[in-house]
């Protein structure tokens, strides 16, 4: 049945409003060093995904990054360095073109490209550990997976965990043109643009366009994500991928978590009870930010409760 509970989740004083929450463990937390062996799964398109998979200490869990997100990204290696530790396999997908070789054909990742995982999830659940325990997706990452497990009545995952959901990707391009989110905002896009012409360094670029004269979401995705991928402009894009319209199907057991504070999205962004299918606990806090939530009495001793989160939710279904 699905549930909107209150998260008993509680910012360090020393970290008040959203921002903080949100920029101190991408600037502060300690990237710890990983032993991972690559596996590049072909995807019935002739491109592929590339994969970074820990030691097999346990259950498989695969994570999946955010926009522009990478195994350098601040939850990436901390929470596969913990995994391992609770006996779990982490599996870090990278989406199309974001690991270190850029993808093969002109198409991209984008927050709506649900086959991709699709297909992975299909080529993991036919290995002899047979399907994964459960899936994590971050952010961009997080809508992917809960469009995926929205739109299939049998999902090859036992459970999944959001974390941060764009739940609509107009709101968050709208949001982005606002305050301090402005700052985030360039830095995405700046990154974004660097990640397209490395992609296309050696053959051009199927589009007319200027990327230097590119400055907000809007645009970006309307002369680049969308024809590179097949929408008729952004508002299909947006429309099409976003990934509140599919929670009502959701039946595989399924934690978001989520912080009405979220400065990469509106508070009416999140969705109502009634919205969220059958398999869903949407746990809401006041507070954290964009995938934040950070807790503890002294700054020199911070307490990532998110991770702490993610980890009980998974020895729950581990069991």
């Amino acid at each position: 049945m699905a549930r909107l509970v209150a998260s008993d989740f509680r910012p360090a004083w020393w970290l008040p409003g959203a921002h903080l929450q949100t920029v101190w463990p991408a600037l502060m937390r300690r990237r710890p060093p990983l032993d991972l062996t690559p596996r590049r799964i072909e995807l019935s398109d002739g491109d592929f995904i590339d994969l970074a998979i820990g030691r097999p200490v346990g259950p498989r869990v695969v994570l999946i990054h955010g926009l522009e997100g990478n195994l350098e990204s601040h939850y990436a290696g901390s929470l596969i360095h913990a995994l391992e530790g609770a006996g779990f396999q982490p599996v870090f997908m990278h989406l199309r073109g974001c690991s270190e070789a850029p993808n093969r054909l002109d198409r991209s990742y984008h927050s709506g490209a649900s086959e991709d995982l699709a297909e992975v999830l299909e080529q993991l659940a036919a290995d002899p550990e047979g399907e994964p325990l459960a899936a994590v997706g971050f952010s961009l990452g997080a809508n992917l997976l809960l469009k995926y497990l929205g739109e299939r009545d049998t999902a090859r995952v036992g459970a999944a965990i959001a974390v941060s959901v764009p739940f609509v990707l107009r709101d968050g391009m709208l949001r982005f043109n606002r305050g301090l989110s402005r700052v985030y905002r360039r830095y995405l896009l700046d990154r974004l643009k660097a990640n397209l012409r490395r992609k296309f360094a050696d053959r051009p670029l199927p589009l007319a366009v200027d990327l230097e004269r590119i400055r907000d979401f809007n645009d970006f995705d309307d002369r680049i994500t969308a024809p590179l991928n097949g929408f008729a402009g952004v508002f299909d894009y947006y429309s099409r991928s976003s990934c509140r319209g599919y929670l009502r199907g959701i039946t595989t057991p399924t934690l978001i978590l989520h912080a009405a504070d979220d400065p990469f999205m509106y508070p009416s962004t999140v969705p109502m009870a009634h919205e969220l299918g059958p398999g869903v606990t949407l746990e809401l806090s006041r507070h954290g930010g964009h995938v934040g939530f950070v807790s503890g009495s002294h700054p020199w001793r911070p307490v990532y409760w998110l991770e702490q989160r993610i980890l009980a939710q998974l020895r729950d279904l581990r069991g």
